[in-house]
């Protein structure tokens, strides 16, 4: 029996790899002979760096960035050296929970461009990266700026940083961009469809929390629309209305426009990351989850993704999960045959949720399911 686990975290209690193992343990208990392979699974947000990176036999690269404030901070990114491929999350180096104090005028993407830039002297050809929770409403213009990319405003001075630099770009220069740049194939997570502009954009639909004032929305917009316009005019394309343009604060916009980025919805482009339909295809069973199932797993969630993909070879998905709502049963009908709470008796949350309640809690429960699975398989 060939059996495929690929489960996303766990949030707060088991990552990705340590669901797919406890799951696997549990399972051989019940079939010895059977052949086990767990691929890690993510939807694109946090935990995305350490699921590919861990579940590719990676490693993890450290290193000191500029943070959205200015300050100096400690991210990390995954690096798979037998591909050539960096795995990241922007939220390392620009994520809203890097600060205490929220100041959307300044916060910038410049750490980023440095992550980013780090990858690629190490030899990166393709780069992956996530680009949710930022705190940043800059465009990307901090990010393209740690690139080579330098602003100038109509003295020749530079810009500056932050969202109160838009407006002043008059003049774009690519002199001292690495030449390399340009030969990396970039793939951007990105979940949302806004623009980069308007009423729906950047500003407007994501401001707010990164601390953007109703006062401040149409200027940090004009300025925004400034510095697409002249983007435009440099290099000759128009991508602020492309869907994703919007999203972490314009962060996409950059990334189509100088980049020549793909962006893509975060299952999909982890699933082909991973390779995970080759793998679907060899697979008798195919075993998901994640930390809650409810009516929102089936709007887009990793586990949907993986069972849409297994349905398309019409293999039968099990799927588990640290709790189910009564509306879970909309997963039924997206592609999950059976699914099962791993939680075994009444207890409180905290413990519920403990890494190590939680992984025997997994293997347990995956035993019992496969002890009755195997033997429908064999009948």
């Amino acid at each position: 029996m060939n059996i495929l686990i690929s489960i996303d975290s766990f949030k707060g209690s088991m990552t990705s790899m340590q669901a797919g193992e406890a799951a696997k343990k549990g399972i051989l208990k019940a079939v010895p002979d059977a052949d086990v392979l767990v691929c890690p699974l993510a939807d694109g947000g946090e935990g995305t760096t350490d699921a590919l990176t861990d579940g590719m036999d990676g490693e993890k690269i450290s290193l000191t960035v500029t943070g959205p404030l200015g300050e100096k901070t400690d991210c990390y990114y995954g690096w798979l050296d037998g591909s050539k491929k960096a795995v990241m999350e922007m939220a390392s180096a620009a994520g809203i929970t890097l600060v205490h104090e929220k100041n959307p005028l300044a916060a910038t993407t410049f750490g980023v461009g440095e992550m980013i830039f780090d990858a690629i002297k190490r030899g990166a050809e393709n780069i992956i990266i996530g680009i949710g929770g930022s705190a940043t409403n800059d465009g990307g213009i901090g990010m393209l700026k740690a690139l080579g990319y330098e602003f100038l405003d109509k003295n020749g001075k530079d810009v500056g940083l932050g969202a109160s630099s838009l407006g002043k770009v008059e003049k774009i220069v690519d002199d001292k961009v690495n030449p390399l740049i340009s030969k990396v194939k970039f793939q951007v997570v990105c979940d949302v469809d806004n623009p980069l502009c308007g009423e729906n954009g950047a500003t407007y639909i994501f401001g707010t929390q990164k601390g953007v004032t109703d006062e401040m929305k149409p200027v940090i917009d004009r300025a925004m629309k400034h510095f697409a316009e002249k983007t435009a005019e440099k290099l000759g394309v128009s991508c602020e209305d492309i869907a994703g343009a919007g999203a972490a604060g314009g962060l996409g916009f950059a990334f189509l426009s100088y980049l020549n980025a793909e962006l893509k919805p975060g299952v999909e482009l982890i699933m082909q990351a991973t390779d995970m339909e080759e793998k679907i295809k060899m697979a008798d069973i195919v075993v998901t989850g994640e930390g809650r199932l409810d009516s929102q797993t089936v709007m887009g969630k990793a586990p949907i993704g993986v069972a849409g993909l297994a349905k398309k070879y019409n293999k039968k998905v099990i799927a588990f999960a640290g709790s189910v709502s009564d509306d879970a049963v909309l997963c039924n009908a997206n592609g999950i045959d059976a699914f099962f709470p791993i939680v075994r008796g009444a207890t409180t949350l905290e413990k519920a949720m403990r890494t190590e309640n939680a992984v025997k809690n997994m293997e347990l429960t995956a035993e019992q399911v496969f002890r009755l699975a195997a033997d429908f398989m064999v009948h």
